[in-house]
């Protein structure tokens, strides 16, 4: 989770969009020029990282949303796509659509 003076640091106008808490926050923003000079920025597609670290099981309970989740083990529901990217999903809802599937939770909770 991060801490209320770090988050204090996400108010400060920056060069990324993106607050630290965000999957994006890391991602490369590049610039894409128009035909009539337009500049637009975006931010180029994000990789998920390959899962070195280890995962705690995970037992869906009917109802269970990945913001749920993210709520639980990290204590942010915006947190939910940490434990997307350990899971070979590619919908996120895949996550919790079938009470009783075991996912994996990446260990090292709390630490966004």
């Amino acid at each position: 989770m991060i801490e209320p003076f770090e988050s204090a640091l996400d108010d400060i106008p920056g060069s990324h969009p993106y607050p630290r808490s965000s999957r994006y926050h890391d991602a490369e923003v590049a610039v894409h020029r128009r035909p009539d000079g337009t500049e637009v920025r975006y931010v180029k597609r994000r990789l998920i990282p390959k899962n070195d670290d280890s995962t705690s099981p995970h037992v869906v309970a009917d109802g269970e949303r990945p913001d749920h989740l993210g709520q639980r083990y990290f204590g942010d529901p915006g947190q939910w796509w940490r434990i997307a990217d350990a899971n070979p999903v590619l919908d996120p809802r895949e996550l919790t659509d079938e009470p009783g599937k075991v996912i994996g939770v990446p260990d090292g909770l709390g630490h966004v």
